[in-house]
């Protein structure tokens, strides 16, 4: 009877550590994938605000008399990238470049001062290239300011 008892107590006993080691290594591989979710949202944000002093520079080194920036494609990194940001830009008042097509009409934004000379409206998309990363959700930043260049 006792060796009958002891048999059953081991089983037990290897059955339990069994589920706790499975329980363990699934906790272990969620704890990665957050960490990981977590760490490419991050980078996404700081693209986002890199992408906008990006284009901000453009614009501000660029010959509006000729035509305007109206979009700007980033890869990050440029080799095998993770990361892209698509920046729109809209442009609004007075003194607006030549040959532009993002320009938002005078009726629609009402902006017309002197104060709002060549004001620009900058839309920052950044996504995460899901076959590059392995992640499963799609990580997307959307970011949109007003500025002045």
């Amino acid at each position: 009877m006792r060796r009958g008892f002891g048999l059953i107590t081991a089983i037990v006993i290897m059955i339990t550590v069994a589920t706790l080691m499975t329980l363990m290594i699934g906790l272990s591989s969620t704890s990665v994938k957050v960490t990981l979710d977590l760490y490419l949202k991050e980078q996404a944000e700081l693209l986002s605000r890199s992408a906008t002093e990006y284009a901000l520079l453009a614009i501000s080194g660029h010959d509006n008399s000729v035509d305007c920036i109206q979009n700007i494609n980033i890869a990050y990194p440029q080799a095998d990238p993770t990361h892209e940001a698509n920046v729109t830009i809209w442009y609004i008042g007075r003194g607006l470049p030549a040959l532009c097509t993002n320009i938002l009409p005078n009726g629609a934004n009402n902006i017309d001062t002197n104060e709002s000379n060549l004001t620009v409206i900058i839309d920052t998309v950044v996504s995460v290239n899901q076959a590059n990363t392995g992640i499963t959700e799609p990580i997307r930043v959307h970011r949109r300011t007003i500025q002045k260049p």
